[in-house]
């Protein structure tokens, strides 16, 4: 008897095993060893799922600086090409929009974007100094919170995001973080230039949590600066214990949050990624990446964006491509 349920526990184990490992061989999953380790370790890193190219000759991606999902579509804005590359959730490039200029629905240097719960699509665009907003297809709706990019409201917009009614902008040359609601109404300026807490250099992507807190990387400062649901500075992270030493990030970029609880930073000069355990003092869980061409390294990656499903887009700017992680 005795030997007959060792016999049973051995085969239990043994068919779970199979199964686990069948599941992943019919799904053809490219980094088998990272999805065993999602099953055992639920913090564990994501597995590379795929690529999204753009077409070949002008229709390649060019220096992709940032990335959003919007109902369903993948939003690419293509920097160098002066427009923004739309793809489906597989990767198949669906149109574009836009062109070099400096007039309505034109490029200078398209770089954040974001979209809201209607579809429309907001672009910010650094160098014209402004944030345009277009509808699901392309189309040109305005200029978001001023009339024209003369006015100032907004000087060099970079990375945005929308959660609920707000729009969260960083100002790279005020260095400052800006919050508008959707109507286009400056509802709070964030930070100065400096170094102290609280403060920013050249502050670049934002990200929100569950409990309305902000992450802001600010990259002059190398440094990840947390503020809570009324904005008030709460901490930085910078990989070292309570962010009081010396920051593992080189010009950090790309942020995001999974439902996990598990912050994403790119390191864009290092060309990795760093994953941080929130719910554990910021713990570093894991790093992936590192400079190079196969899929799962990258050359001065940019944005990053955590979608609904816990799929994790990277903008692999000098490889030409957004890397998809699952």
């Amino acid at each position: 008897m005795k030997k007959y349920k060792v016999y049973l526990s051995m085969l239990a184990t043994f068919i779970a095993v199979t199964c686990v490992f069948s599941y992943f061989f019919l799904y053809k999953d490219t980094n088998l060893s990272a999805q065993v380790q999602r099953v055992v370790n639920s913090k564990a890193q994501p597995a590379f799922n795929q690529m999204i190219y753009g077409g070949f000759g002008p229709d390649a991606l060019n220096k992709p600086m940032d990335v959003a999902v919007i109902n369903q579509f993948v939003y690419v804005t293509d920097t160098n090409n002066k427009r923004v590359q739309v793809f489906d959730l597989g990767g198949t490039p669906f149109f574009k929009f836009g062109k070099e200029g400096e007039g309505k629905g034109e490029f200078k240097f398209p770089y954040g974007i974001a979209g809201d719960k209607q579809g429309q699509v907001y672009v910010s665009d650094l160098y014209n100094g402004c944030i345009s907003v277009f509808d699901s297809k392309g189309k040109f709706i305005k200029y978001f919170a001023e009339k024209d990019p003369k006015e100032t409201i907004i000087e060099a917009p970079g990375g945005l995001r929308i959660v609920g009614d707000k729009l969260y902008v960083t100002d790279i040359k005020k260095s400052k973080v800006l919050v508008f609601d959707l109507e286009g109404k400056l509802l709070k300026e964030i930070g100065s230039l400096g170094q102290k807490p609280g403060q920013f250099q050249a502050p670049n992507a934002l990200t929100l949590d569950k409990d309305g807190n902000l992450y802001v990387v600010d990259t002059g400062n190398q440094r990840v600066e947390v503020f809570d649901k009324d904005y008030k500075y709460v901490r930085s992270i910078n990989g070292s214990l309570n962010g009081a030493g010396d920051s593992i990030f080189v010009n950090p970029r790309g942020i995001g949050i999974d439902s996990r609880g598990i912050l994403y930073v790119v390191s864009n000069l290092t060309h990795f990624v760093y994953g941080f355990d929130l719910s554990d003092k910021d713990k570093k869980l894991f790093t992936f990446g590192g400079n190079g061409e196969s899929n799962t390294q990258f050359s001065l990656p940019n944005g990053l964006f955590v979608d609904q499903n816990d799929n994790v887009y990277i903008t692999d700017s000098s490889n030409q491509r957004v890397a998809v992680y699952k």
